[in-house]
């Protein structure tokens, strides 16, 4: 069961598939592949059964007659055969702007900074024990930082720290149900 394709846009896939044949045929480009004679022979035979070449709807328009990538690799064969094909990975063609028209990046040489007559200072690192677990009351307090380099001001008088607040019992506020 086909699916509905409008007839002109039939007529114009299968006139495009058998133009690309008779263009290949003529051998102005590289000969076809296999795998490209065979697409060309089996999308031919899709479209005159069923009207279409592919069922699945996500893959092209609903009145087309081929999907989008069968247009897209039509289009390449029909270059190939016209002898305008791309030849390769390297063949396309760079366009202006981007990142082409930028200067290349300046690299900084590392071994220029380094030094081969000093040997690297070596700081002593601070060995450290394992950690235990201790009150916060039984730490010493802090030395106090020397603030001979402040400006004199007066010194503030530390008072004790603030203390918890007491829970407090609200009478006559919501009743028990």
């Amino acid at each position: 069961m086909g699916r509905d394709v409008d007839e002109r846009k039939k007529r114009a896939a299968l006139r495009k598939l058998r133009k690309a044949a008779a263009l290949a045929e003529q051998g102005l480009g590289p000969p076809l592949s296999d795998w490209e004679k065979q697409f060309l022979e089996e999308v031919e035979e899709r479209i005159e059964t069923y009207g279409s070449a592919f069922a699945d709807p996500l893959k092209g328009s609903d009145g087309e007659a081929l999907s989008s990538l069968q247009q897209m690799k039509l289009k390449e064969i029909d270059k190939k055969a016209r002898g305008k094909a791309r030849s390769g990975f390297g063949a396309k063609k760079k366009k202006p702007g981007g990142f082409n028209k930028r200067p290349p990046p300046r690299v900084r040489q590392l071994d220029d900074d380094l030094e081969e007559d000093t040997p690297p200072p070596e700081a002593e690192k601070p060995v450290r024990g394992t950690p235990k677990l201790v009150r916060a009351s039984d730490l010493k307090p802090a030395p106090p930082k020397d603030t001979s380099a402040k400006p004199a001001e007066a010194p503030v008088p530390q008072s004790d720290p603030p203390k918890r607040p007491a829970f407090r019992v609200i009478e006559g506020g919501k009743q028990g149900e």
